[in-house]
């Protein structure tokens, strides 16, 4: 007979995502407490296999947040070389030519460090669980747990779950993990804190987060093709002047080149492609033959927030922290956010120990985080950038401009009193229907060649993306019929397109109303986030699936 029983955890402080952000935290908050003589349970939830392997990025890394956590070792961390001046470059792209153009200041990248997101996530746990915290694998959080208004922890996901959803011979139901405070750093568009925002509206009198979508292959070249710690950035094609967005090749070691392409989630033709796009990029003359004669080993994507400092939520509650990416703090101006998330996990180890040390993590000292994010360089870095993403609302020429005035006037921007608003990015997709719509056109297709341009089945393959097959579909779409009487007239059913992992499929089926139906093929999906942020109906919620499941970043 299955024992059904729910099992309790009690702990200190738990942080949600073994991400950037929650490991510098826990590793900070660990060694505080101890030079501090305080003994604390720390322990951090990863919904992933093993560590790093959800973590993407792409990644150029600034330092500044591994010098202040490790001085003295921080050099051991693995990246994979200083950028140098020389080796930068910043191009800006029409169908057949690339000019090259001044490196603008905030790309300019000589000190920091290409680097591997996964290989750096795997040598933090590794600090981490030595300083004594505990890390739990293949333990997605499934809830927030609330209590008369305070979060009291959170319960992670049933396993053994059938795709029909009956308990299977395996089925263990998830644990309730009880703590003082619950930090939620799960990255991006945070499950917790979706549930959260509806019940506190986290966001009231904030921007919307506006997201991008960054998609990414680790090439093996012919030896000597690129340099480790070679940086190219590209503007223009193959977007269009109303698509926010760029290219990116970054040099590792061992003849690998990092090659990708970041794509504002709030652009306007809902026929655009990402994926397709990322593929066009390649066969760009420039790019093409840096590429020629090497292989395509590892692919990803992810989405990025990019709403900047006006985006940012209410980042405390009673019992409750939210931290790195799944607050916002990345500088979209810079490609920039491991830094800052590290950053705001050791400011709210900071902030917690304050807390617990006068007696309790009551709303009131968790707001201590806000004061202190204001008054550490997490605000200096975001403030000149405040407008930065807002600005490209209008288009690529209105931002760029917007931008280069921003730097000269600490980030106002021309004409702009302080602020300037935005809309959710899927507010921002035309409906088909209307007289814009009916101008757009899809782009041209690029020929898929499997040698340098793939499929998106052909990239799944090469993120080592893996699920249970038998267990409930983790994306859930709130009404399908939309998909089909709506969503087909008015968007063209755009999920087929934002999607960067062949998730989504309309298939005819003579049984069905309209004789099509939507088939979710849930065991693709690389966890991106995308449908979630992108559906124009907002009808996609994305759930963890079983623990363990999804993609496996670690060399990403």
């Amino acid at each position: 007979m299955v024992n059904q029983e729910r099992e309790t955890l009690e702990i200190d402080v738990l942080f949600v995502g073994a991400g950037p952000a929650s490991l510098a935290g826990a590793y900070h908050l660990a060694r505080q407490a101890k030079a501090a003589g305080r003994e604390l349970s720390i322990a951090v939830l990863e919904k992933g296999r093993e560590a790093g392997s959800h973590a993407l990025s792409g990644a150029v890394v600034d330092p500044r947040a591994f010098k202040e956590l490790f001085p003295d070792d921080w050099k051991s961390a693995p990246f994979e070389a200083e950028v140098a001046h020389d080796h930068e470059r910043f191009l800006f792209l029409t169908g057949k030519r690339a000019f090259s153009l001044p490196i603008p200041p905030p790309l300019q990248n000589e000190g920091n460090y290409v680097a591997s997101l996964g290989k750096l996530v795997k040598w933090l746990a590794a600090k981490v669980e030595a300083a004594g915290v505990d890390v739990f694998y293949e333990f997605p959080a499934a809830r927030v747990l609330i209590e008369e208004g305070r979060v009291v922890g959170v319960r992670t996901a049933d396993r053994g779950i059938s795709h029909t959803g009956e308990k299977k011979a395996n089925y263990e139901p998830g644990v309730d993990i009880r703590a003082q405070v619950v930090v939620l750093g799960e990255g991006p568009r945070g499950t917790l804190v979706k549930q959260l925002d509806a019940d506190l509206n986290l966001w009231q009198g904030k921007n919307p987060q506006v997201y991008a979508i960054g998609l990414k292959e680790i090439w093996d070249l012919p030896p000597g093709r690129v340099a480790a710690g070679e940086v190219i950035h590209t503007l223009g094609w193959p977007l269009d002047w109303s698509t926010f967005g760029g290219g990116f090749a970054y040099g590792m070691q061992n003849d690998q080149l990092i090659i990708g392409l970041v794509v504002g989630l709030d652009y306007k033709n809902p026929l655009l492609d990402p994926h397709q796009e990322f593929q066009r990029l390649k066969t760009h003359p420039e790019i093409a033959e840096i590429l020629r004669g090497g292989k395509m080993a590892f692919y990803g994507a992810k989405a990025l927030p990019e709403g900047g400092w006006w985006s940012l939520p209410q980042c405390s509650g009673d019992g409750f922290l939210i931290i790195g990416d799944s607050a916002g703090f990345l500088n979209g101006q810079r490609l920039k956010g491991i830094h800052l998330g590290m950053k705001s996990g050791m400011l709210a180890a900071e902030t917690i120990l304050e807390a617990l040390a006068a007696g309790g993590a009551t709303a009131k000292r968790l707001a201590r985080f806000g004061e202190k994010v204001e008054a550490s360089w997490i605000k200096q870095e975001l403030w000149p950038v405040r407008n930065f993403h807002q600005a490209f609302d209008h288009g690529l020429v209105p931002g760029m401009y917007q931008a280069g005035v921003g730097l000269v006037t600490g980030g106002r921007g021309w004409g702009v009193k302080e602020r300037l608003g935005t809309h959710a990015g899927h507010e921002r997709m035309v409906n088909l229907q209307t007289p814009e719509g009916k101008t757009m056109k899809p782009p041209a297709p690029v020929k898929l060649d499997g040698t340098l341009t793939f499929d998106r089945l052909a990239d799944v393959y090469h993120s080592g993306t893996a699920h249970d097959e038998d267990q409930p579909v983790h994306l859930l779409v709130h009404d399908t019929s939309i998909c089909v009487e709506r969503c087909t007239v008015e968007y063209a059913n755009p999920c087929q397109r934002f999607c960067p992992a062949a998730v989504y499929e309309m298939v005819a089926d003579p049984a069905a109303p309209a004789g099509r139906r939507l088939q979710i093929n849930a065991s693709n999906c690389v966890h991106c986030k995308t449908c979630d942020i992108m559906d124009p109906y907002q009808i996609i919620t994305w759930v963890p699936p079983e623990g363990g499941g999804g993609p496996n970043y670690g060399k990403m």
